[in-house]
């Protein structure tokens, strides 16, 4: 499966953006997808996860409340809508695809899109 990302830009804080993760390919709707991010000078980390029916999403302690990961299937697409928006929230933003269950584990997730750069000003 191959992984486009959107919706990036430039948001003042408190603002909101969504993310928009486009999959090619027939079996999207078989895969677990997952958000990640990567600020400048730190590693990658998980933001969110859903399973493959949306019936289950996970989130990181630092998001959760203000980010809400979405999928449709119908559509191939992933979102992540982001609310209330910090600049420690400043980073590359990654969707992924798994064939593992539901997890936060970036090692499990085998299919990466290009990144889009969300950027949060004070």
């Amino acid at each position: 499966v191959q992984l486009q990302a959107s919706g990036g830009g430039l948001v003042q804080a408190g603002g909101s953006l969504r993310l928009s993760c486009a999959a090619s390919g027939s079996t999207f709707s078989t895969y677990v997808m997952g958000w990640f991010r990567q600020a400048s000078g730190k590693e990658r980390e998980f933001v969110a996860t859903i399973t493959w029916s949306g019936g289950s999403t996970r989130y990181a302690d630092s998001v959760k409340g203000r980010f809400t990961i979405s999928r449709d299937n119908a559509k191939n697409t992933v979102y992540l809508q982001m609310n209330s928006l910090k600049p420690e929230d400043t980073a590359v933003y990654y969707c992924a695809a798994s064939r593992a269950g539901i997890s936060s584990d970036l090692r499990l997730y085998h299919y990466w899109g290009q990144g889009t750069l969300v950027t949060v000003s004070s």
